[in-house]
C-alpha cells in the first residue's frame, strides 16, 4: 500500500500516519435506471480489495465520468467493438510505433502495447494532479539549482553529502555553470499513482531525459481512431496546444536565429529510439548523434551537406554520461567531445542540464519532504511515496523491522517501485529467489534505500470482450513555456496485464492506455499549426541535412535499387527454369554463375544474398526515420514482410518467378512512393543520387557480364528484360536482339530511364542543385562532377558498335567510383 509521506532526513515520516485499507469492494453495481447492455459490461467487473477503483466509486456505481462513454460502448456490438479496437492496434502498426525490449538473452522491437480503453478523469481532478506536478517541478528546479550552485541543502544537513558524492549522476565538472536560459529543467515526467486512501502520490520524477510525449501523442491517435465519436463527444482535451508550447518556447531559446534547435538521440538501438525519430518529425527540429556533432570556438556545430551549422538549443534523449568523453565517461561513443565547454562557454541550451539525473535518484525521495518544508515552506501537495535511506541508523533500524511491507533496492537506482532489479528486496523475500539475509541491510547500509510496498488503484480494462480491474500507474509530462511550465493534458496510463502491481511495466508485459482529461464543456479545434499571433514564419534551411543523414538517404536508394536489380534477375533465372525444367542448361548455369558473383545463390528462391540487401535498405531508414513518411516506411516493411512469409514455402521455377513478381511490385511501389512524394530537397537528392549511381552501375557491370562474345544465346535477352525495355525493344528495333541493340538502349538512350546514360544525366541534375545550395561559386568542378561529365560526353558521342568489351569494363569501374567521389565531395 502507498503511505501518506515520504521518509523525513531518510527516516519514516513523521508528520502522518501510514493509511489503512477501505472496505472490499464487491461486484459493480449498476443504477437501476441504467440500460440492460451497461449492466451487461458491467456483470462480471470485480474491483479489488483494499484498493479505489476508477470506474466504480465505494458504492458500486459508476462514477459521472464514465458514464456516457460506458453507455456508448455498452452498447456496440462486440463484434463491432473487436473492430474498434483492431483499428487503434492497426493505426499503431501502420505508424510504425514501437519500443525495443531487452529480454535476457536478446532486443527486439515489439509493438507498442495499446490497452484499448482509455482512461477518463475529470477536468477538476486533472487540475488538481497539474497543480501538484508544477509545485514539484518547481522544487526539483531548486533542488538542481543549489545541487550544482551553492549546495545550502548539503550545508543545512538536509542531504547527506555521501548520497550527494557517491552519485555517479552528480557531474562535478557542472557545478557552478549556469544555464543560458536561466532553467536547468525543461521538461519533466512523472509516474504518480492512487493508493488505498484515494490519494495520488509520485512513485517517480523523471528528469535525466524523459520519455513518454510522443508516445502519448500517438497513443491518442490510435485511441482516437477506436473511439473517434466518443473522444468529441467526452469533450476530451486536446494535446497540440502542449506540444506547440514547448516547440515556440525552445525556438525563443535559440541565440540567433538562424541557429538550429536539434533532438540529440543514441539512435536507433535506443529503446525509446521510436519517439526520438517522431518528436522530431512532428516538431519539425533536426535529430542528431553524437557523431553529427562538433565544438568549434565554444559553438556547438552539426556537420551537414552545406557545411558546419550552428546549433543553439539540444533538447538531448541521451543520459548525461555519455554526453562528453572528454570530461565525463570516456568510453563514451555517442557522445561529443567538448560539448560541456560550448554549455561553459554560454553558447547552448540544454533540455535538460547535463547532471539533472541526479534527482531521479531513489534514495533522494527521502529527503524530498524535509526540503520542501525548508524552501517551500509547507508540504508537498502531492508527495512522493515512503522512502528510507538506510544509511541512517534509525532508518535501517525501521527498515528492518518492517521489511515485510517494503521494497529494497539500489539506493542509487532511478526504476520504478515496482520494475526492481534481481537482487532487490520485495516483502521480505528476494526478487531472484534467494533467501534475503536481514544483515545486509546493515552491511550495504547507505547503497540501499527501501520504499514501501505500492498498491495501486485500478481502471477498466477489456480482456476477450470483458471489463476487467488492473492495475495503473500514470506518466504526466510537463514542459517548460513562455508561461510557465504547462502540464499535458492527459498522457499515457501503463496499465497491469495482471491484478499485481508489479505487472504494470511494458518491459514486463504491461500495457498502455490514453488518458481523456474530461472537461464539461466542448473543447476548441486545436492544431499544431496555430501559432501565436504575429509570429514570423521560419525560412526554409534545406542545407541542414546532417551528413549523417545524407549517407544514410544515400544508401537507402543504392540498397533499394540494388534490391530491384537483383529481383529482376532472380526472376528471370526461374522463369527459364520453368520454361525448361532444366538447371544444366548453358543459359541458366550462365545466370546463375552471374548471381553468384553478386552474391545470389540462385538456386534458392529468394536467397540470403537478396535478403541480406534488403535487411540493410531498412536498416538504412530505420537510421533516418525522421525524415522518412510513414507510408513509405510501411511499404519497406511490407516487402520485407512478404519476402520473409514466402521464402520459406516457396519452390524453384514457376512458383519462384510468381512469388519474385510480387516483390518486384512491391520495390517499385516503395520506391515510386518515396521518390515522388517526398520533398525534392536535399535528403530527395541524396536519396535519388544513390539510386542513380547504384543503377548506372548495376547497368553497366550487368551489360560487361551479358554481352561478352562468348556468352550463351539468350544472354541479350535476359538483360533487355532486367532492365525492363522488352516492349522499348521492340518499338525501336525490328531486328532481333543484338549485342548493338542492347548497348543502344541500356547504355546510350538518354531518353530510355534506366540506361546509363540517362543516370548521368540524373547525376548531374542533382549535382547542380547541390553546388548552388552550398554555394559552390567557384566555377571549377568538383572531382565528381568532372568524372560525371567526361563519361556522359563519351557515351553521348561513341557509338553501340565502338564499344568494345575492355571499354565496357572500364565504364563499369568509372561508376563504381561515383559513390567514394560523392562521400569525398559532400559527406567526410
Amino acid at each position: 500500500m502507498i503511505p501518506s509521506d515520504s521518509g523525513n532526513a531518510g527516516g519514516p515520516s513523521q508528520s502522518g500516519s501510514s493509511p489503512s485499507k477501505s472496505q472490499s469492494q464487491g461486484p459493480g453495481t449498476v443504477p437501476a435506471q441504467a440500460a440492460d447492455p451497461l449492466a451487461a459490461l458491467l456483470a462480471e467487473y470485480r474491483p479489488l480489495k483494499g484498493v479505489p477503483d476508477e470506474l466504480l466509486d465505494g458504492n458500486g456505481v459508476v462514477r459521472p465520468v464514465w458514464k456516457g462513454f460506458l453507455d456508448q460502448i455498452a452498447a456496440m456490438p462486440r463484434e463491432e467493438l473487436d473492430l474498434a479496437c483492431a483499428r487503434g492496434s492497426q493505426y499503431l502498426r501502420d505508424a510504425g510505433v514501437f519500443f525495443r525490449h531487452y529480454g535476457p538473452d536478446s532486443e527486439e522491437e515489439r509493438e507498442w502495447p495499446l490497452a484499448h480503453l482509455p482512461l477518463l478523469i475529470e477536468q477538476s481532478e486533472w487540475d488538481g494532479i497539474a497543480a501538484g506536478l508544477i509545485e514539484r517541478a518547481d522544487l526539483l528546479e531548486r533542488i538542481m539549482a543549489d545541487l550544482y550552485g551553492p549546495n545550502q541543502l548539503v550545508a543545512d544537513g538536509l542531504l547527506p553529502a555521501d548520497l550527494l558524492t557517491s552519485n555517479p549522476e552528480w557531474l562535478r565538472p557542472m557545478v557552478g555553470v549556469a544555464p543560458r536560459s536561466g532553467h536547468h529543467l525543461h521538461m519533466l515526467a512523472f509516474d504518480i499513482g492512487r493508493g488505498p486512501e484515494g490519494h495520488w502520490w509520485v512513485l517517480g520524477d523523471r528528469a535525466q531525459a524523459p520519455s513518454g510525449a510522443g508516445f502519448a501523442l500517438e497513443t491518442r491517435m490510435a485511441a482516437a481512431r477506436s473511439f473517434p465519436g466518443q473522444v468529441t463527444q467526452a469533450n476530451v482535451a486536446r494535446l497540440a496546444g502542449f506540444f506547440r508550447g514547448f516547440r515556440d518556447a525552445l525556438l525563443a531559446l535559440r541565440a540567433e536565429e538562424d541557429s538550429r534547435v536539434a533532438i540529440l538521440t543514441p539512435g536507433p538501438l535506443n529503446d525509446t529510439y521510436f519517439e526520438h525519430a517522431y518528436i522530431a518529425r512532428y516538431l519539425g527540429f533536426l535529430l542528431v548523434q553524437g557523431e553529427d556533432l562538433v565544438v568549434r570556438d565554444g559553438r556547438l556545430m552539426v556537420h551537414t551537406v552545406g557545411g558546419l551549422k550552428p546549433i543553439s538549443v539540444l533538447w538531448r534523449r541521451l543520459d548525461s554520461a555519455w554526453l562528453d568523453p572528454l570530461e565525463l565517461n570516456e568510453d563514451s561513443q555517442i557522445g561529443t567531445p567538448g560539448i560541456l565547454s560550448a554549455l561553459r562557454a554560454g553558447q547552448l541550451t540544454m533540455v535538460n542540464a547535463p547532471g539533472s539525473g541526479v534527482l531521479e535518484t531513489r534514495a533522494l525521495m527521502a529527503f524530498i519532504p524535509a526540503i520542501a518544508r525548508r524552501l517551500l515552506g509547507r508540504e508537498l501537495n502531492l508527495p512522493n511515496i515512503a522512502t528510507w535511506w538506510c544509511g541512517s541508523a534509525s532508518a535501517r533500524d525501521y527498515v528492518k523491522a518492517n521489511a515485510s511491507r517494503m521494497t529494497i533496492d539500489r539506493a542509487l537506482s532511478t526504476s520504478l517501485p515496482f520494475d526492481h532489479s534481481p537482487e532487490a528486496v520485495i516483502g521480505g523475500k528476494r526478487a531472484d529467489g534467494e533467501p534475503f539475509d536481514p544483515g545486509m541491510i546493515e552491511q550495504e547500509a547507505g547503497a540501499l534505500a527501501a520504499q514501501q510496498i505500492v498498491s495501486l488503484s485500478t481502471a477498466p480494462a477489456l480482456d476477450d470482450g470483458r471489463l476487467v480491474a488492473r492495475p495503473f500507474s500514470m506518466r504526466v509530462i510537463l514542459a517548460r513555456t513562455s508561461q510557465g511550465w504547462q502540464v499535458m493534458p492527459g498522457g499515457f496510463a501503463r496499465v497491469g496485464h495482471s491484478d499485481a502491481s508489479a505487472d504494470i511495466s511494458v518491459q514486463r508485459g504491461g500495457s498502455v492506455c490514453d488518458i481523456w482529461v474530461v472537461g464539461s464543456q466542448p473543447t476548441p479545434d486545436d492544431t499544431l499549426l496555430a501559432g501565436a499571433t504575429g509570429a514570423r514564419p521560419s525560412l526554409p534551411q534545406l542545407a541542414a541535412l546532417p551528413t549523417r543523414a545524407a549517407d544514410n538517404l544515400f544508401w537507402l536508394g543504392r540498397y533499394s535499387e540494388r534490391v530491384e536489380q537483383k529481383i529482376r534477375l532472380q526472376r528471370a533465372y526461374h522463369l527459364r527454369l520453368a520454361e525448361t525444367g532444366r538447371d544444366d542448361l548453358p543459359l541458366v548455369q550462365y545466370l546463375g554463375q552471374y548471381l553468384a558473383g553478386q552474391g545470389v545463390d540462385a538456386t534458392q528462391p529468394l536467397p540470403p544474398g537478396l535478403m541480406a540487401d534488403l535487411d540493410a535498405a531498412m536498416g538504412s531508414a530505420g537510421r533516418i526515420r525522421d525524415r522518412f513518411s510513414t507510408d513509405g516506411w510501411n511499404a519497406l516493411t511490407d516487402l520485407r514482410r512478404t519476402a520473409a512469409n514466402q521464402a520459406p514455402r516457396l519452390k524453384p521455377g514457376h512458383d519462384a518467378a510468381r512469388a519474385l513478381s510480387v516483390l518486384l511490385r512491391k520495390i517499385s511501389g516503395f520506391s515510386g512512393l518515396v521518390h515522388e512524394n517526398m520533398y525534392h530537397a536535399t535528403g530527395w537528392r541524396f536519396l535519388s543520387l544513390g539510386r542513380a549511381i547504384e543503377r548506372a552501375w548495376s547497368t553497366a557491370s550487368m551489360l560487361v557480364g551479358f554481352t561478352q562474345p562468348d556468352t550463351p544465346h539468350g544472354t541479350y535477352e535476359i538483360a533487355i528484360e532486367a532492365g525492363d525495355a522488352v516492349m522499348t525493344h521492340r518499338m525501336r528495333f525490328s531486328a532481333a536482339f543484338t549485342r548493338e541493340t542492347v548497348l543502344d538502349l541500356l547504355l546510350l538512350d538518354e531518353n530510355y530511364p534506366r540506361s546509363v546514360l540517362a543516370q548521368l544525366d540524373d547525376i548531374l541534375g542533382h549535382l547542380d542543385w547541390l553546388e548552388k545550395l552550398t554555394h559552390d561559386l567557384s566555377g571549377k568542378p568538383t572531382p565528381i562532377r568532372a568524372e560525371v561529365m567526361k563519361l556522359r560526353t563519351e557515351l553521348a558521342t561513341t557509338p553501340a558498335e565502338q564499344i568494345t568489351p575492355a571499354r565496357l569494363v572500364e565504364i563499369s569501374n568509372a561508376t563504381a567510383a561515383f559513390s567514394g567521389l560523392l562521400a569525398d565531395t559532400y559527406l567526410r
